[in-house]
């Protein structure tokens, strides 16, 4: 069973006083963006952010055809990585991966090839690398040692989303096999109002490409 994390806890500093997960990408939710182009590739999605923002994100994804669970943190603010756990705590998938609720242009085919990677039974994780960057929101976990390493890692004071690396078996997928199978628009998020105004530009450009 194939499950996917969305990591909307986040305080969004750079939207200033905004919720980026819910804000409007060219008339859809950033957030229902990213479930929505994920859902085709998993069996089931969950939702990691704090208490004080499920009611506007359930409102976000009221249109959703997917089915949703809620991984609320238990001790906001200490970051991505107790987030992931938090999500990876009640899903029941086997393999799930780790995606921002900032990033609309994810590749569900791609997310499929990094299935296929890990379902091949040679890795805890199977984790995109680009200019020697891990992608830890962009990479799919074998849940249950990613899990322990998650609250190891915790345990030990440590925030990086790449902290529980460590005390794993990690697979890289390299630039030149990324290069191969999609762009490096998956990885792209949107932090600020600036980038969210590019990012709907050129969605609206699309549309008119594909419409024309």
């Amino acid at each position: 069973m194939r499950g996917g994390v969305v990591l909307a806890g986040g305080r969004s500093t750079r939207f200033g006083n905004q919720d980026k997960a819910v804000v409007t990408l060219a008339g859809t939710p950033l957030i229902k963006r990213v479930v929505d182009r994920i859902a085709g590739v998993v069996d089931e999605v969950v939702i990691n952010c704090r208490q004080s923002q499920r009611d506007s994100i359930t409102a976000a994804l009221a249109e959703s055809d997917t089915e949703l669970q809620f991984a609320i943190d238990q001790t906001p603010d200490r970051g991505p990585m107790a987030g992931l756990a938090r999500g990876l705590e009640i899903t029941d998938a086997t393999y799930t991966i780790a995606v921002g609720c900032d990033m609309p242009f994810i590749d569900p085919d791609f997310v499929e090839y990094l299935f296929d990677r890990i379902t091949e039974g040679y890795a805890d994780a199977v984790v995109p690398r680009v200019d020697e960057w891990y992608q830890p929101t962009h990479a799919v976990y074998t849940t249950t040692p990613m899990y322990a390493a998650c609250r190891r890692a915790l345990n030990d004071d440590a925030r990086q989303l790449i902290a529980p690396f460590e005390y794993l078996d990690i697979r890289t997928i390299s630039e030149a096999t990324i290069n191969a199978h999609t762009t490096q628009q998956t990885f792209r998020n949107v932090n600020t109002p600036k980038e969210l105004s590019m990012a709907a530009s050129e969605l609206t450009a699309d549309d008119d490409t594909t419409t024309n």
